[in-house]
């Protein structure tokens, strides 16, 4: 099989031939429709996240059809189509695990980063961590909500009840999100890159009540805020859109240092949170609540082979809405 393989933090993927991948127990093998392109994938290849597995095949937005059962595997149907997210597997008996909290596993798998991925047309997964997914729906629309959709929705969840919604950063996961919150009568604010009208029209075509750059104060006091941009600098600034009692909810797995602020922009019960991987559950909540909201995403899609194309679009913001590869 052909896959892009990852060998060290700084170089290209090289387009590679791979002996095809058997099923051991528990697993499935899926035969790759579409891969999704995520600001995750860059931080890795950029050697932003220490210790991946290499060499890798990077990718974890993966929409396929099940090619091959392993021992021990039932509910999956060959030719049934699934989606693989970024957490792949976990230990089951951590004190995450034991609490709901798979997502915060002592002992995780993590789908193209400690195992093989879906920049490559077949992968592995682990029965229990596939999604079952509509059978006549575009395998390229879906894909970007197998990491930018459930990272989305679980800082949405995290942000608690709101009115107000300010996003900060606004690409594949904010662009899911802000149809979402607008489906549900929840006020958009978009903040984008100081001077990206495009990213700013494109906020306000979703539904967004306001879209201005990242450097501009709110201009009303938001309930809480998301930031999907790794920039740390904008914590201070989300901050000071917040009303009293409000929350930053930082959505990325890497973000630059934050730097210090006065205590007086916290006080009043403001809070900084994270959010880290996901559940299971948070699947089984998204994706009927992106089917019934409407839900439409906005892709690129580029054949396998230009995997560094759409990594090199996405490091340079060129991108509205998701890249998302093609085998």
């Amino acid at each position: 099989m052909r896959a892009m393989v990852f060998e060290k933090p700084g170089q290209r993927l090289r387009l590679s031939e791979m002996d095809l991948p058997h099923s051991a127990d528990g697993q499935v093998r899926i035969r790759v429709e579409a891969c999704g392109v995520c600001r995750t994938d860059l931080h890795i290849v950029d050697g932003e996240l220490d210790h991946p597995k290499l060499p890798l095949v990077p990718g974890h937005e993966i929409v396929g059809r099940v090619d091959a059962l392993g021992p021990g595997v039932s509910g999956l149907a060959l030719g049934q189509r699934v989606g693989v997210p970024w957490l792949g597997h976990a230990c089951g008996h951590c004190y995450y695990c034991d609490h709901g909290r798979e997502n915060l596993c002592d002992d995780p798998l993590f789908t193209g980063y400690t195992i093989n991925g879906g920049y490559a047309e077949y992968c592995l997964a682990h029965t229990d961590f596939v999604f079952a997914l509509p059978d006549d729906a575009d395998p390229v629309a879906l894909a970007p909500l197998l990491c930018a959709g459930l990272i989305g929705y679980r800082s949405f969840a995290q942000a608690g009840e709101v009115d107000r919604l300010g996003l900060y950063g606004f690409g594949a996961a904010a662009h899911i999100l802000c149809q979402i919150a607008v489906w549900q009568g929840i006020e958009v604010f978009a903040f984008t890159s100081d001077g990206d009208a495009q990213a700013q029209d494109f906020a306000r075509r979703l539904g967004a009540r306001w879209a201005g750059g990242s450097s501009q104060p709110s201009p009303i006091e938001l309930d809480a805020t998301i930031l999907f941009a790794p920039v740390g600098a904008l914590v201070p600034l989300a901050l000071k859109a917040v009303r009293k009692g409000g929350r930053v909810v930082c959505g990325g797995i890497h973000m630059s240092d934050i730097p210090g602020f006065p205590y007086a922009d916290l006080w009043g019960e403001r809070e900084i949170r994270s959010v880290a991987n996901l559940t299971r559950a948070d699947g089984e909540a998204f994706f009927p609540l992106a089917q019934q909201a409407g839900v439409k995403t906005e892709t690129i899609p580029y054949p396998l082979e230009r995997a560094n194309e759409a990594l090199d679009d996405l490091r340079a913001g060129r991108l509205q809405g998701a890249a998302v590869l093609v085998p």
